[in-house]
């Protein structure tokens, strides 16, 4: 029997993934950009935890989605279900692996991640309140997941972790609106969330210290990128506009992480992360983003 590899290549979300790497990489610029041979490790735990979570995302759906989304692999009968949990497990595993070659630090935080993902997947996403903040917190990990980099950046740069926390957690929180449609007062939480983003890297870029013009343009861009599809979500939350916002949100991340990584290291940096976002492009027109 012939495996159908495409199926399995959807299960894990391919533009998704490059954005989980674009987080490592702004991590690694908090850090200083040091230990570099330690770079490629963490680039690989980051894509197979993303790949994992996204896997065992579609195993744990896979009755909803024969309702609501037959077109995934496992409902559309490309990918046996125990194929995707198998899938989803050795990733997430394998992740775990691949940081701790790192640092002690980054195979914890990558523990973290995996955890939290499969909470997320079999339980958390179905708790309004609970699966945002969940989701987010496994892209907050991510970033400092780069920071790992140096364990000893650790403890001065978890503030920036809220960044991905509270932008993710909006983008989460709108996209259970995807297949009936959500409400203005949801939208209207992801418009405060997503100003509250844009404030706070602006003020990134504009500190004595880490002063970057280029990232302040990176903000801009961000804002002239997301913020129209999330209005648009706002004024009418029906399916088809909340799923393009969230598809959105979900490739912009790239552009939060590319400002951070001008802010602490350069605009060549910056623009290098921004230059993943081209990749997860070309890869959303040729795999689902949601």
């Amino acid at each position: 029997m012939l495996v159908n590899v495409r199926g399995y290549v959807d299960l894990v979300r391919p533009p998704n993934v490059v954005t989980a790497v674009a987080d490592v990489l702004a991590g690694y610029a908090v850090a200083g950009l040091a230990n570099d041979r330690l770079l490629p490790w963490l680039m690989g735990a980051t894509a197979c935890l993303y790949a994992g979570g996204a896997a065992l995302n579609d195993f744990f759906d896979r009755c909803v989605d024969a309702v609501e989304r037959p077109e995934r692999p496992i409902p559309s009968g490309r990918t046996p279900a125990a194929g995707a949990a198998a899938l989803g497990t050795v990733l997430l595993a394998g992740g775990v692996v691949a940081a701790s070659c790192a640092t002690r630090e980054a195979g914890l935080l990558a523990g973290a991640i995996a955890a939290l993902a499969f909470v997320y997947d079999g339980w958390g996403k179905r708790q309004p309140a609970i699966g945002p903040v969940n989701m987010g917190l496994c892209r907050a990990l991510n970033l400092m997941l780069g920071v790992a980099a140096v364990p000893a950046a650790l403890a001065g740069a978890w503030p920036l972790a809220l960044v991905p926390l509270v932008y993710i957690a909006a983008v989460t929180r709108l996209s259970r609106g995807e297949v009936h449609g959500g409400t203005r007062g949801v939208a209207r939480f992801a418009l405060i969330s997503l100003g509250v983003v844009l404030v706070a890297l602006t003020a990134m870029t504009l500190l004595p210290a880490r002063r970057s013009w280029t990232g302040l343009i990176l903000v801009v861009l961000l804002a002239w990128r997301v913020w129209p599809p999330f209005w648009s979500a706002y004024r009418v939350p029906g399916p088809g506009a909340i799923r393009n916002a969230v598809k959105v949100g979900v490739l912009s991340l790239v552009l939060v992480d590319a400002v951070i990584g001008a802010a602490y290291a350069g605009a060549l940096y910056g623009a290098a992360i921004l230059a993943t976002a081209l990749v997860a492009a070309a890869l959303a027109r040729l795999f689902s983003v949601t």
